[in-house]
This record gives C-alpha cells, structure tokens and sequence, in this order.
C-alpha cells in the first residue's frame, strides 16, 4: 500500500509513540509514556500510515520563539519525528514535512524550529543553522573566578514548589532579550524542566535547585544534577548544570561562585550554553574550561514576509532578496525589505534582487545567529550588487546573540 499522512486519533497516540521510539531504536516503557504523554498535543501529532498501521510519524509543540528586537513569533516546535527503518525511502518523512508545514501556516506560524538528530536530514526541507551551543568540561580545582571581590547575597537550595514561583521570571527576563529562546507554558515547567523523572536521570541522581538572592530578591538561579564516582575511595563526580540564568552579570558570577564551591565534585559540566559563554570572561584560567560548540537551534521560514516584518533591525536601510525555496516553492520569490527605525516593511517586487539565497540561509540569517559575509565565507549565498551583503549584515545584526538553551 502506499503511505499517507493522517492526524492521529486519541486511540492510536501509544501506537504512535511506539513506532517513533521504534524508529529511533528506542524502547518506550509505561513509565517513559505516562510521564510524557501530557506534553503531546494531539491535534498537531501526524502519523505515517501504512493502510491501518502507524510506521513512524512527528509531532508539533506550540510555542512563541523570540527574535531580534525582543518580540515572540508564533512557531512549531517540531520534534517527535521518525519513520521505521522497514518504510524509509518511500516518501514518508517529506509528505511528513510537507503536512506540518501546511498545518503550521495554516495557523499563522511563520516559522518552524527543531533541534536535530542529524542535519543533513533537515537542510533538505529548507532549515538553516540559526544558533549554536555551548558545552564545557572544567576539572573543579582549576575552576577559580577572576574576580576577588566579596561575595554578594546568598544562596538557598529550594523544592519543586518555590522553584516554580522563582525560577520563571528569571527565566522571562532572559526570554524577553535573546532571540532563540521560546516560550514555556506552566506545563512545561512542571514537566520539562521541574519534574524529575528517575528514567531521565540517565545515571545522575535528584535534581537540586538553587536560588541566589539580593536585597530580598532572586535574581539568579541553577538546576543541577550529580553523578556519583567514587574509583579507589577519591570523589570524582561530575556535577552537570543543566541551566543556569540571571539578571544581570553580578548575579550570574555568584551563581558560579555556588556551583564551583560544592565538595566532592571533580569535574563541572555544561550542555546547552550560549555562543558567548559568560563564565569564559570569569575564570581565571578560561581555557581550562575546555569551551565546545555544536550545532543549536534549526530554523525554517515559511513566511517571509510576516518574518522579517516582526523581527526588529539594527540600522536603517533597503535591500532586495531573491529567496530559493525549492521544498515549498510558493513561499519564495523576491522581498523588498525596507528598514526604518527598528522596524521592517516587506513586499513582494519585481526589481532586481541584489542578494540571492535559498531558504536554509534565511534561517541561519534570521536570528542573528549568522552573517550574509560569514555564509559567504562558507560559499553560500550570492551578492548580485556590490555593498548589499554589508549593508544587510548592518539591518540583520543582533545585539544580543542567539542562543536556544534547551532541546525539545
């Protein structure tokens, strides 16, 4: 039979989960299901279908995903995705992309984000690298700030309850300021970042939550985890920072402070961090903190227009882009882009183009993440008028660069 995309009834939504596990090589237990089964939004969650039976499929997680200038576009989330290895290469995963993103502008998204398991899987359906991660490894005893100042405020440890009043608007304040962060709902507090499930600790023990405090006021916290190493009777654990934020720098230096002073720790580990680490300008030895970087948040635009029009601009200017989308060819064509005091009018133009791109570049571009001259560097992207891709770079720049700090 040949396979078609549908919606997923209530009925099938395990046997759908099964067959996304099962794709991926991944076991789905009662317990994995149980606890993640809320989060599904059933009627954003495709199957691929091979006559009555589900062989793969995706999902869609609805959030808003804040981009230069500080406003919050509506996006999906795209995750959940997998087709079995016994019906791949038949068409499945691009119908797949197809109907998600038919779906997503149906619902007014401009655009669609996903971390991804390999990117040569998604360039293809026209997303860019938009943000990169950051990780460090640094051995506790080599982890000595800078500063010799006193140490400002105090730090508590608190439960699930007050870290719910506490953590979020911290976590706001960061969102309202760096393009790649997105939104998250109370249920994704409670079940992403707070909840602890035991299969989710993947050999670590309890999450701890820690909070500093000024003048009454939390203004930094740290979600944390360890895994215990205790080789001939000498700690050496690995404590691994699963998120880290603050108001402002002070905060975030005392917030180190309190992760580098907890004993019988060897080694101090990041996953998600941005492109700029902060703590590299803070240790004292910072290549001690072996700083690597990944790939981060993917980004697809699907609507050129209303996503450059709600994004915000550094400087004032014009400039006409040819934009390739051979996967959804309706949603390319040629923008005028018309900056002016932050803001941005497009229209859609017969002039000449003076920069030609495919719809992947738009995406790295989007966030600020990238340059015009950097994909030049790397042989993407073409300038058709002298002085368009500085004058560009000049109207994308982002002040603030973008960083996603959490998978989905």
């Amino acid at each position: 039979m040949s396979l078609e995309i549908r919606s997923v009834p209530v009925a099938e939504l395990r046997r759908w989960a099964e067959s996304v596990s099962f794709a991926n090589s991944e076991e789905l237990t009662d317990e994995v299901w149980r606890d993640i089964a809320p989060e599904v939004e059933l009627d954003r969650t495709f199957g691929a279908y091979d006559g009555e039976r589900v062989v793969g499929g995706g999902s869609v997680f609805s959030f808003d995903v804040t981009v230069p200038g500080g406003a919050a576009l509506p996006a999906a989330g795209v995750t959940w995705v997998g087709i079995m290895p016994t019906h791949r290469r038949r068409g499945a995963l691009r119908m797949l992309m197809t109907r998600m993103f038919e779906d997503a502008r149906r619902r007014g998204e401009p655009l669609a984000v996903l971390w991804a398991s390999e990117g040569s899987i998604y360039q293809r359906f026209g997303y860019g690298l938009s943000t990169l991660a950051s990780s460090i490894d640094l051995e506790r005893d080599r982890a000595q700030l800078m500063s010799t100042s006193p140490a400002l405020g105090s730090v508590r440890l608190v439960d699930i309850d007050e870290a719910r009043r506490l953590l979020p608007p911290i976590f706001e304040h960061n969102r309202g300021q760096i393009p790649g962060f997105y939104s998250r709902s109370p249920q994704w507090w409670d079940l992403e970042i707070l909840a602890d499930f035991k299969w989710a600790r993947r050999g670590f023990e309890r999450k701890f939550f820690a909070v500093h405090e000024r003048d009454g006021r939390a203004d930094a916290y740290a979600i944390y985890r360890a895994r215990q190493d205790w080789t001939n009777s000498v700690p050496g654990s690995e404590l691994s920072v699963q998120e880290i934020l603050a108001l402002d720098g002070d905060a975030l230096r005392e917030m180190w402070r309190f992760i580098f002073g907890i004993d019988l720790i060897k080694r101090v580990t990041t996953r998600s961090g941005s492109v700029d680490e902060p703590l590299m300008l803070m240790l004292a030895e910072p290549r001690r903190a072996s700083l690597r970087l990944r790939d981060g948040l993917w980004l697809r635009v699907l609507d050129v227009a209303a996503a450059l029009e709600r994004r915000g601009y550094a400087a004032d200017g014009t400039v006409v882009l040819e934009v390739r989308d051979e996967f959804v060819p309706d949603a390319g064509g040629r923008f005028r882009l018309t900056a002016k005091n932050g803001r941005g009018i497009v229209e859609r133009t017969s002039a000449a183009a003076e920069i030609a791109l495919d719809a992947s570049d738009l995406g790295a571009l989007y966030l600020g993440g990238f340059t015009l001259a950097g994909l030049a560097r790397a042989g993407r992207t073409e300038e058709l008028v002298a002085g368009a891709r500085a004058r560009a770079d000049a109207m994308f720049h982002s002040p603030a660069p973008a960083w996603c700090p959490q998978t989905f």
